[in-house]
């Protein structure tokens, strides 16, 4: 580097720091972020990218946009309700609330009248057999692949857990169920075709090494035709007298029946009709976070708890305290979108699109996360260029439409109707871009 070498220019390090809005910004950034903002608003003035008088208002500008997480909040515009790779169900005030006041110390494993430990998430587990009376007894751990693992490994480790073939699911990013029940010790015993299974065929396979029967939900796909299955009833009064442990996995989480989903199964018909046993997470369509749930008989839920997997898969506070409010909740996002008035929803898209001069047109919005496969939810979408899906995409705020047909559709099924604002000026961002190069 010579003498008159411009990047001799660029501000040193201490003196970027010591500016007052970088100093300022310690009390919600540590020094190793800051440090690593003004590292890189540096390089950029060394690559020639950025003039060395430049630099201290850049850092300053970075240092201002830097947040403790990188996540970004982002408004579904797509029509999918339990969408995953937004995080599924976006939770309720109450839960968020709930999440604040878990942030601090709580009484998660202490009874502060007496004094004492006491049990973990006993709060959580209350709701929860208040919300299903046929449940005995509920265990909340991690995940729902978790509470399944976890049933597996307590009530049939080392033996056989019968299922059906057409049963034998895989979840998402590649996880099948085969994988995780051979993690747990335990060994699959299938039974019956892909597309057809009797109870001849369980009443076959049961046997002195049955350590449980297995019926899984398909909740992320459908098999029409020539098929046939065999219902929780039909299985309980098989090995009623043998002592089997019957296991429900239910997948997306229904505490009770919801007439706009006659297909998918919730937690109390399937304990009435004979489980022992039922697992499904909290994130779908129970509306809250993170978390596997396991409702059933006292005697099968304690052997789950005593197991030492359970430990390590037990739910955190935050968990405890935002799934504990999301079941008392009067209402969830999640279900207020299912049920959301296509009529009102249209009239939302029309005020949108006469704003921007764009069209409605009808769409189907869906369940999302393995929820009620093929099963349409009837809306409406503002249609646009296709060339404006990813300026919504990486505007501020971020909104992510669906694209299709060579269209960008704005759905807001999924956006709180006070947000409605905030979509119209992003999509007037995204078309005053012109097209992408």
């Amino acid at each position: 580097m010579t003498q008159t070498d411009p990047r001799r220019l660029i501000p040193r390090t201490d003196a970027l720091l010591a500016l007052p809005d970088v100093a300022g910004a310690r009390k919600r950034l540590g020094d190793t972020a800051i440090r690593a903002v003004v590292r890189a608003v540096q390089d950029r003035a060394r690559r020639g990218e950025l003039a060395p008088d430049a630099v201290a208002a850049a850092v300053v500008a970075a240092v201002s946009a830097a947040r403790p997480t990188s996540l970004r909040p982002v408004l579904n515009a797509t029509g999918i309700v339990v969408h995953t790779n937004l995080g599924r169900a976006p939770l309720s005030g109450p839960a968020v609330d709930a999440l604040v006041a878990a942030g601090g110390y709580v009484d998660v494993e202490l009874d502060l009248g007496a004094g004492v430990r006491s049990k973990r998430g006993v709060a959580a587990r209350t709701a929860l057999l208040d919300a299903c009376p046929a449940a005995e007894d509920a265990l909340i751990v991690n995940n729902g692949a978790a509470a399944l693992v976890l049933a597996t490994t307590a009530l049939a480790a080392g033996r056989e857990v019968v299922v059906s073939r057409g049963e034998l699911i895989e979840i998402g990013a590649g996880f099948r169920l085969p994988d995780l029940i051979a993690s747990t010790g335990a060994r699959l015993r299938e039974v019956g075709a892909t597309n057809r299974t009797h109870l001849r065929d369980y009443a076959d396979a049961i046997g002195p090494d049955t350590g449980c029967v297995l019926k899984v939900h398909p909740s992320n796909f459908r098999i029409e035709g020539f098929t046939s299955a065999v219902g929780l009833p039909e299985l309980r009064e098989l090995i009623a007298a043998q002592g089997v442990p019957l296991i429900a996995d239910l997948g997306s989480g229904l505490l009770a029946p919801d007439p706009l989903l006659p297909d998918e199964p919730d937690a109390g018909t399937s304990l009435g009709a004979g489980a022992d046993v039922v697992t499904f997470s909290g994130d779908k369509l129970l509306g809250g976070p993170q978390a596997g749930v396991a409702l059933g008989r006292e005697t099968a839920i304690a052997r789950m708890a005593r197991h030492p997997l359970a430990r390590a898969v037990r739910a955190d506070k935050l968990t405890l305290a935002a799934l504990e409010a999301t079941v008392r909740s009067a209402s969830v996002p999640v279900t207020e979108a299912l049920h959301a008035d296509p009529a009102h929803l249209r009239a939302r898209a029309e005020a949108l699109a006469a704003a921007v001069g764009a069209e409605v047109v009808a769409h189907d919005g869906r369940v999302g996360g393995g929820g009620a496969p093929g099963v349409p939810l009837p809306g409406w979408a503002v249609r646009l260029p296709e060339s404006a899906a990813r300026r919504l995409r990486t505007g501020d705020p971020a909104v992510l439409p669906r694209v299709n047909d060579g269209a960008c559709l704005v759905d807001l099924r999924c956006v709180p109707a006070t947000d409605d604002g905030r979509v119209l000026a992003a999509v007037r961002a995204a078309l005053a871009g012109g097209q992408d190069r």
